[in-house]
C-alpha cells in the first residue's frame, strides 16, 4: 500500500504538476500575444484616421517616430553597458549584420504600407498569411526547429480563419482599398510578408541567444537612420504640407506609442514561444481593427467574424500545445532564452520516477533494518535484566 501511494505522488509529481505548469505557460502566452494583436490593432486605426480623415499618407515618418523611440532608450541602454554587451563591440563584430537586419525591417514597414496604394485589403489580409510558410521554412533552415504533424494543422486551421475573416468582408461588402495595380500591390505584399519573416527569424535567434536589449537597440539604431533617410527623399513634400493640429499629433502619438510597445514586447513573447506561433496569434490583429470599425468606420458586423476569431484562437492554442523540437545552439548571454526541452523531458520523466522510487524503497529498507536492531537490542537487553 505504502509503494502504491508513493509511486502516486511521484507520478504527480512528474506528470501533473508539469502539465499544470505548461498550461499556465500556454494561457500566459495567449493573453500576451492577443495583446500584440491589440497594439497592431491600435497602429491601424490611428493609420486608417490619418488616411481617411486628414488625408495623410506618412508611412516613413510614422516609421521614423518608432524607430527614435527605441533608439532613445534601448540604444542608449546599449551605450552605458560594460564588456561584450556595450554598443562599440557590438558594431565592431555585428555592425553590417544590424545594418542589413534595419534595412530589412524598414522595408518591410514601407512595402506593406505602399500596397495599400495599389490592392485591395482582401488581397492584402490574404497573401500577408504568407509569412507563415517562410517563416516555418527559415525556421528549419537557420534556426534548426522541426516541427510536428499537429503543428502543420494548426497553421492550416488559423488560415481557415483568415479565410473565414476575408469571406466575412466580401459578403459585408468591405473590400476596401485602391485596385489600380493589382498585380505591383500584391508583389509588394509577398516582398513585406518575406522580409517581415526574415526579421522575425533574426529577432528569434538574437532574443534567444544573445539579448533582448541588444536586438531592439541595434534595429532602433540603424532603424532611424535608414528611415530619416527614406523619410527626406520620398515625403519631404507630405511633412512640408501637414497643417499640424493637436488632433494629428495626438493621433501621430498613438500610432507610435502602439508600435513602439510592440515592437518592445514581441521579443518577450518570442523568447516564450516562438516567431511562428507569436505571427499565428497576430492574425487576429485584422479581427480587432475590424471589430473596432464597426463603431469608428461603421462597418457591418458578421457572424463569420466570431468564427475566425475562434478558429484562429484554437489553432494558436494546437501549435502551442505541443513543443517544436530545436537543435540551435545553447544560449551564451544572462538574458538569453531557454529552448523548450519539454519533449525530451517527457521522456525522461518514466526512468525518473523509477529511479525516485527505487531511492525511496532503498530509504524505507534501511529504515526497516534499523527499526529490527533497535528492536533485537531492546529484546537482549530485558532477557540480560531477567
Amino acid at each position: 500500500m505504502y509503494k502504491i501511494k508513493l509511486l502516486l505522488l511521484l507520478l504527480f509529481k512528474k506528470k501533473f504538476i508539469p502539465a499544470i505548469v505548461h498550461c499556465r505557460q500556454l494561457f500566459k502566452t495567449l493573453l500576451m500575444g492577443q495583446g500584440l494583436s491589440a497594439l497592431i490593432c491600435g497602429t491601424a486605426v490611428t493609420s486608417q484616421y490619418l488616411a481617411s480623415v486628414y488625408y495623410l499618407s506618412t508611412a516613413m515618418l510614422q516609421s521614423f517616430i518608432n524607430y527614435t523611440l527605441l533608439g532613445i532608450t534601448y540604444t542608449i541602454a546599449l551605450i552605458f553597458r560594460r564588456g561584450d554587451g556595450n554598443i562599440l563591440q557590438i558594431l565592431k563584430t555585428k555592425w553590417w549584420k544590424y545594418l542589413l537586419l534595419g534595412l530589412t525591417d524598414v522595408e518591410a514597414n514601407y512595402a506593406v504600407v505602399k500596397a495599400y496604394q495599389y490592392t485591395t485589403l482582401t488581397s492584402i489580409q490574404l497573401l500577408d498569411c504568407f509569412i507563415i510558410p517562410v517563416l516555418m521554412i527559415l525556421s528549419w533552415f537557420f534556426l534548426k526547429t522541426r516541427y510536428r504533424i499537429i503543428h502543420y494543422v494548426a497553421v492550416c486551421l488559423c488560415l481557415a480563419g483568415v479565410g473565414a475573416m476575408v469571406g466575412a468582408d466580401i459578403l459585408a461588402g468591405q473590400d476596401q482599398g485602391s485596385s489600380s495595380d493589382i498585380l505591383l500591390g500584391d508583389g509588394l505584399v509577398l516582398v513585406s510578408a518575406t522580409l517581415y519573416a526574415i526579421s522575425n527569424v533574426c529577432q528569434e535567434y538574437t532574443v534567444k541567444n544573445l539579448s533582448r536589449v541588444e536586438f531592439l537597440g541595434m534595429v532602433g539604431l540603424f532603424g532611424s537612420i535608414i528611415s530619416a533617410i527614406q523619410l527626406g527623399i520620398l515625403e519631404h513634400n507630405e511633412v512640408s504640407k501637414i497643417q499640424w493640429t493637436w488632433e494629428i499629433a495626438l493621433i501621430l502619438a498613438g500610432y507610435a506609442l502602439c508600435m513602439y510597445g510592440f515592437y518592445s514586447f514581441m521579443p518577450v513573447v518570442i523568447k516564450m514561444s516562438s516567431a511562428t506561433a507569436v505571427n499565428l496569434s497576430l492574425l487576429t490583429g485584422d479581427l480587432f481593427s475590424l471589430f473596432c470599425g464597426l463603431f469608428l468606420f461603421q462597418y457591418t458586423f458578421s457572424g463569420l467574424y466570431i468564427v475566425s476569431l475562434v478558429v484562429i484562437l484554437v489553432g494558436f492554442m494546437m501549435f502551442n500545445t505541443v513543443p517544436t523540437l530545436n537543435r540551435a545552439l545553447a544560449p551564451a548571454s544572462d538574458e538569453e532564452g531557454c529552448d523548450n526541452h519539454a519533449a525530451e523531458f517527457d521522456n525522461d520523466s518514466t526512468q525518473g520516477c523509477v529511479d525516485e522510487i527505487t531511492c525511496a524503497q532503498s530509504e524505507q529498507d534501511q529504515i526497516k533494518s534499523q527499526v529490527n536492531q533497535r528492536q533485537s537490542s531492546c529484546v537482549v537487553i530485558n532477557s540480560v535484566k531477567m
